[in-house]
């Protein structure tokens, strides 16, 4: 009996997965602080998307509106991107893999994230609310299409990015390895060994 050839849904996970494995400018992500930054970057490039959706609002339709709308969203993929797959890395798709693909730890940390980001969902929601019921009514209110569907895109890739940002935040750096710690108890010992026999060693009277 010939063995099941993997399907092109399990070639692209095992693609995946070692893609995330392959560190990519690990500079960019290598400690918790540059981990912050970057989740940083992608609030305020989320932030881009909520501030074009009231520029639709208040201006649309017209130039302004326009040029506006393709400036910001020109940035916000400039920045969204990139700190997508940087991200990705350093949490090794802990929100974007298969749950049969993570570990235990993983997993747990999955969990936590997904948890934290619908709470913050839930709370943009109400606020999102509590802005549209006090924008006004009647028949003389007007949404323009186009700052609906720049909200709908804004609470999408909001809650799409959440967990994501979430574990990049939680993530701590990894424990110093235990080699490295070696090396430089070595080294001051050998350093304190020199500087001894440099201190002792005097011409005699």
């Amino acid at each position: 009996m010939k063995d099941r050839r993997p399907g092109v849904r399990e070639r692209w996970d095992e693609q995946r997965l070692a893609a995330l494995q392959t560190d990519r400018l690990p500079g960019w992500y290598a400690t918790r602080r540059r981990r912050r930054t970057l989740v940083g970057a992608m609030c305020t490039a989320l932030g881009l998307l909520w501030v074009d959706t009231g520029v639709s609002w208040r201006l649309a339709p017209s130039d302004t509106a326009m040029i506006t709308n393709f400036v910001i969203l020109a940035v916000v993929l400039a920045i969204l991107f990139p700190a997508i797959v940087l991200l990705n890395t350093a949490t090794r798709g802990t929100t974007s893999l298969r749950e049969r693909q993570l570990d235990e730890r993983q997993i747990g940390e999955r969990l936590r994230a997904y948890t934290i980001a619908h709470r913050l969902t839930l709370w943009l929601l109400v606020a999102a609310t509590v802005v549209v019921l006090n924008t006004g009514s009647g028949r003389d209110a007007h949404v323009p299409y186009a700052a609906i569907v720049l909200a709908a895109i804004s609470l999408f890739m909001t809650h799409m990015l959440l967990p994501l940002l979430v574990a990049g935040w939680r993530l701590p750096d990894p424990p110093p390895d235990e080699d490295d710690d070696e090396q430089r108890e070595n080294g001051a010992t050998r350093n304190g060994a020199e500087d001894g026999n440099t201190g002792g060693g005097g011409a005699p009277t």
